[in-house]
């Protein structure tokens, strides 16, 4: 059946259309090209006064994997008032910083997000990762297979095995895991707190392994770059949310010497220590690193004020931060000694200092980085605040007027201490299509998402537009998912299912005899038990497969 959008504005950066009207047509889940007067539509839908992107994609949210669960399990207060009835379609849900995966899929579908990535997925924990985000209604889905504190990896780089070994060893996780990229949370550091370290800086070494943060970087990054995946190594640096930190993360972009990498949530890696409270903000000296350092991508994770909760591998920075739990409880654990994990509920106040500084310093970095197709717009779900604020974040950052009025009510020494005010720059519809749609899709390498060019997957979201620009992103009218309606102005209308995306580089299989060792002798599992199978993935139907091929670069 072919569809015609009629009438609309089209924000497609991918193929360099900044709000040109236009009809849009899709038909069997593709885009297609006008048909011209060969053949009419089957179904005409007036878009007039509304614009077109792609399906919105989510680089960094954190929706499936053992730390999420522990979250919704831990946080019944968060549940009690939040709760999705049944209806035709969306069965129960419920859950605000923590929803459950049903209300996580019909959330994101509402609001025009069509595609979202898990980026802390434990190996030896994929298998329930991924029964998780398949228990994610209508978006696409993938996971970051996390590296760098594990015994395996640190013990070959102790005795500096080649890189070949380590190479291979990569796209074996990868495989194993059934991800689509490589993660490395606070390097080596959540391997050195297990031996009472509490601190690690990039050139300080692991005090029982003798390797350092730079070390691991540089193996990882370069070892994803050579395998040839799309996405770079995703990095959560040392020294989350420390003071000082600024240091901290202009070191990293220095040891990576120009190989490709990603930081994430680069808010909570862009303090100083300036001023009577000693914490300041550093977003002018890290954006003006990253606008000079073309190999460097980065989200911002955007801190919005109200209850939330903080869940990550990071068990350093989560056992220093559960001091300030609100409510007072936290969990941490660890799976095979492998990562770590740590769950603090957290409430982000405007009238606290050091809270109302970050909420600055983030959108300092939003409108001090100069490229938008290198930075991505993210809340580091639910770490800065729920996805659910996205719409509040875009008029933030189209609205200096709003914005200023915001400032105008936080903490006043926060205000002052902040360079925000003075800031005049405005995203545009376009940047905002980038940011969304059209950069994650690159970076991801999801050639057939985030644009709306003929052969695209007809993932679709019509906005009406409004001058307040909130009120614009929060319910589109049209939502389509393959060419399917899945929302209508906030409200579900079909529940397909989505794919997850995976990606597979090649490998010398002999390094499966060095893994049957090694699990046989320290593991509590065989290496057979972790591996995750296609079959399982597309669960006799229920589930769809799509395996991105890297290429080796030579």
């Amino acid at each position: 059946m072919l569809t015609r959008l009629k009438g609309a504005r089209i924000y497609d950066p991918a193929n360099g259309i900044d709000g040109r009207r236009q009809d849009l047509f899709f038909e069997n889940g593709k885009i297609v090209a006008a048909p011209g007067n060969t053949r009419r539509a089957d179904v005409t839908i007036d878009a007039r006064g509304c614009a077109i992107m792609a399906g919105g994609i989510d680089i960094h949210t954190h929706i499936g994997g053992g730390k999420v669960n522990i979250a919704r399990m831990m946080l019944p207060e968060d549940h009690a008032d939040n709760l999705v009835t049944r209806g035709a379609q969306p069965r129960m849900g419920c859950g605000h910083a923590a929803p459950s995966t049903l209300t996580a899929g019909y959330r994101y579908a509402e609001m025009g997000y069509t595609a979202c990535f898990e980026p802390a997925m434990l190996p030896v924990n994929a298998r329930q990762a991924h029964m998780e985000m398949a228990d994610t209604p209508i978006v696409d889905k993938g996971a970051y297979a996390l590296l760098g504190n594990d015994d395996f990896l640190l013990r070959l780089l102790r005795k500096k095995a080649d890189p070949e070994v380590i190479r291979n060893y990569i796209a074996w996780t990868l495989h194993s895991a059934q991800a689509l990229a490589i993660k490395v949370v606070n390097p080596g550091g959540i391997n050195a707190f297990k031996f009472n370290q509490r601190k690690l800086d990039v050139d300080e070494k692991n005090s029982h392994y003798d390797v350092t943060p730079r070390a691991i970087l540089q193996a990882l990054a370069s070892g994803v770059q050579a395998l040839g995946l799309a996405h770079p190594l995703h990095i959560h640096g040392c020294n989350l949310g420390v003071p000082g930190n600024m240091d901290t993360t202009l070191d990293t972009i220095a040891a990576l010497d120009g190989i490709p990498a990603h930081l994430t949530h680069l808010q909570f890696h862009s303090y100083g220590t300036e001023g009577d409270h000693k914490f300041s903000s550093g977003a002018a000296a890290i954006a003006e690193r990253i606008n000079a350092s073309p190999n460097i991508s980065l989200d911002v994770g955007q801190i919005m004020f109200g209850q939330t909760v903080t869940e990550s591998g990071d068990s350093m920075r989560q056992h220093a931060g559960s001091a300030y739990a609100h409510p007072k409880k936290w969990v941490g654990m660890d799976i095979e000694c492998d990562a770590g994990c740590g769950v603090v509920p957290f409430r982000y106040k405007d009238q606290n200092f050091v809270n109302a500084l970050q909420w600055a310093i983030g959108l300092e970095l939003f409108l001090s980085i100069d490229d938008p197709w290198r930075i991505f717009l993210t809340t580091d779900h639910p770490n800065g605040a729920p996805f659910t604020t996205y719409p509040h974040l875009i008029r933030l950052l189209m609205d200096r007027s709003f914005r200023n009025d915001m400032l105008a009510t936080i903490n006043p020494d926060a205000a002052a201490a902040s360079h925000l005010g003075a800031m005049k720059r405005e995203y545009s519809l376009y940047e905002i299509a980038i940011m969304t749609r059209a950069g994650p899709a690159r970076s991801l390498g999801l050639k057939s998402k985030g644009h709306l060019g003929p052969g695209a997957d007809a993932d679709i979201t019509v906005y009406r537009e409004h001058a307040n620009r909130e009120r614009m992103f929060t319910n589109p009218d049209y939502v389509f998912k393959a060419g399917e309606l899945v929302a209508r102005k906030g409200r579900i209308q079909s529940v397909p299912v989505g794919t997850t995306h995976v990606a597979r580089a090649e490998y010398d299989d002999g390094i499966d005899a060095d893994l049957d060792t090694y699990f046989e002798r320290y593991m509590t599992m065989r290496k057979n038990r972790i591996r995750v199978s296609d079959d399982e993935i597309r669960d006799h139907g229920r589930g769809k497969l799509k395996i991105h091929k890297a290429r080796r670069r030579t």
